[in-house]
């Protein structure tokens, strides 16, 4: 089955409207080592593996994600599936944090070190807290790119003004911002009240969605089995908890929507992320078993309607 591909922005880089996550590649080391758990390295060969069958044709994942080791996992999956370097379109971030935008150019040989072969097809800045201007920021990234080491540019968690400035700053070089990574969600629509996403569109520039499921909210299980709660990470649990009964509407809404499509809640979730705002929206739900990251696949096989996404809309305003 073939399916479409959406422009990362004004680039030419052409992605799947679902791709795969891989920060929870970096369990055991960096500072998230001690929230996911360690994965064999066979786990994340297959749940590469399984994402490309699946049509999923691109991969988010970050320096701060283990500080290599999530790239690291991800080169050596699409190895194991035999994937040449450009087969795929890998994604990838700097670490702002107590950093000034000198340092982009010092460690960018540590991304290919541990990228491995694989190119870096959109590389962003992962905060807006550096010590440097987010002008000085992007005249960095611009040279990367002059220099052909990186494809393009993105941000990631930048507000509207804050994308503007990363935008203008760009432009100045001839190069496009192709995305703003942000939290969005039927659980968490906040780009939509807070100007970000009606920007993103003036612009031109994608919005690459992460934590789409609401941390495992969406896809019902908490739901049919609160006990699931005590088990969930603890930054996560209180806002698992507060929001339990406010989403049960959603979750009935989306099991009955599935009915119709074959589909699970969580990927009638993920089909509301990407159709809602047109082709402005991408995603990029992780996975820890391969059994996610096929369902997440699934969740490109269908089309929401207009009233579904509209009763979708309707129940979930409160989270705007």
């Amino acid at each position: 089955m073939t399916f479409e591909k959406r422009r990362l922005g004004q680039t030419d880089i052409e992605v799947s409207p679902i791709g795969l996550g891989v920060m929870q590649f970096a369990g055991g080391g960096g500072l998230f080592g001690k929230i996911f758990p360690v994965l064999p390295q066979e786990d994340k060969d297959a749940m590469v593996q399984t994402a490309l069958e699946g049509g999923i044709n691109w991969f988010d994942t970050a320096e701060m994600y283990g500080f290599g080791r999530s790239e690291q996992g991800l080169s050596a999956g699409l190895k194991a599936a035999g994937k040449e370097n450009g087969d795929a379109v890998v994604a990838t971030k700097w670490l702002p944090v107590f950093r000034s935008a000198r340092n982009i150019s010092k460690t960018i040989h540590d991304r290919f070190r541990y990228l491995d072969g694989y190119s870096i097809d959109l590389y962003m800045v992962h905060q807006p807290w550096s010590f440097s201007s987010i002008e000085s920021q992007m005249d960095a990234m611009a040279d990367l790119v002059e220099a052909g080491h990186i494809r393009s540019v993105g941000i990631s968690n930048f507000n509207a003004d804050q994308m503007r400035r990363a935008f203008a700053a760009l432009e100045k070089r001839n190069l496009p911002l192709a995305v703003n990574q942000m939290e969005y969600s039927l659980v968490n629509r906040k780009i939509e009240s807070n100007a970000v996403i009606a920007t993103a569109k003036e612009l031109g520039i994608t919005i690459t969605a992460y934590t789409p499921l609401g941390y495992g909210l969406l896809t019902g299980k908490y739901h049919k089995n609160p006990d699931l709660l005590e088990h969930a990470a603890s930054f996560r649990r209180k806002m698992l908890k507060r929001n339990l009964e406010a989403t049960r509407p959603i979750v009935d809404a989306l099991e009955e929507i599935g009915k119709k499509y074959d589909a699970t809640p969580g990927q009638v979730a993920l089909n509301w992320v990407i159709h809602f705002q047109g082709k402005s929206v991408v995603t990029i739900p992780g996975a820890t078993k391969v059994e996610h990251v096929r369902e997440s696949a699934g969740a490109m096989k269908f089309i929401l309607s207009g009233d579904e996404m509209a009763l979708l809309d309707d129940l979930s305003r409160e989270f705007l």
